[in-house]
């Protein structure tokens, strides 16, 4: 039992599963990132593939900085943002009438 469960974990090639449990995240995430391309994955039929060392040089490269910045495109791209602090939100009541009587 303990050779079949370390034969599964010195696997070059992985399944979903088993690549979720490595990276430690749950496999409908890594379904997720697969899907879009964020992590190295290939499709053998139709199901998901992972190659341990190809995660591990993605890893590495993750954990080193090297990973793309979000692209801003369109107007936003073009605006500095501002560092100015909003100012607070005055309450508008209406004045109180005053009685006849005062």
């Amino acid at each position: 039992m303990k050779a079949q469960a370390a034969a599964t974990e010195q696997r070059e090639v992985m399944d979903i599963r088993q690549a979720a449990d490595y990276l430690g995240i749950s496999p409908d995430t890594l379904y997720k990132y697969a899907s879009e391309g964020f992590v190295p994955a290939f499709k053998l039929g139709n199901r998901w593939r992972f190659k341990r060392s190809r995660l591990n040089d993605w890893m590495d490269q993750q954990s080193s900085g090297g990973n793309m910045p979000v692209r801003v495109t369109g107007k936003a791209a073009e605006e500095k943002p501002s560092r100015a602090k909003a100012k607070p939100v005055q309450s508008v009541r209406p004045a109180r009438r005053k009685s006849a009587a005062q």
